[in-house]
């Protein structure tokens, strides 16, 4: 009985890691997904304004502004140059993850509501 509960349990874990997206339609497996770096969005921007990730890791942003902000990577209005980070809507205390970037790259980000206010743009490096 003990075996099939640890062979459900590692059936599960195998779904759920078979759910992670990327950025990239070629990138390469064995991407482990961690939480590499966390940006901070306050009334006075977006902190820090670049952190440097390993490939194959994640982001998290946290809005801890009194209002909602929209974050998208560049370019605006498209947000095509690293889709792993377009997290979207983040309402006030709210946070999200980005999906694995799996492409050695700089990825710049924005709000996609204030896209020439540089207070709300950052960089993410994969390397």
């Amino acid at each position: 009985m003990r075996f099939v509960g640890m062979a459900m349990a590692a059936l599960a874990m195998a779904i759920t890691l078979s759910g992670c997206g990327s950025d990239s339609p070629s990138s390469p497996s064995g991407n482990d997904g961690t939480i590499a770096a966390t940006l901070t969005i306050s009334a006075s921007g977006i902190s820090p304004k670049s952190a440097t990730v390993p490939v194959g890791s994640r982001v998290t942003i946290v809005n801890n502004d009194s209002r909602s902000h929209n974050m998208n990577s560049d370019p605006h209005p498209d947000h095509t140059d690293c889709p792993a980070l377009n997290v979207g809507v983040l309402s006030p205390g709210q946070s999200r993850t980005s999906q694995n970037l799996t492409t050695a790259r700089s990825c710049g980000m924005h709000d996609h509501e204030d896209a020439d206010n540089a207070a709300w743009k950052a960089t993410i490096i994969v390397q």
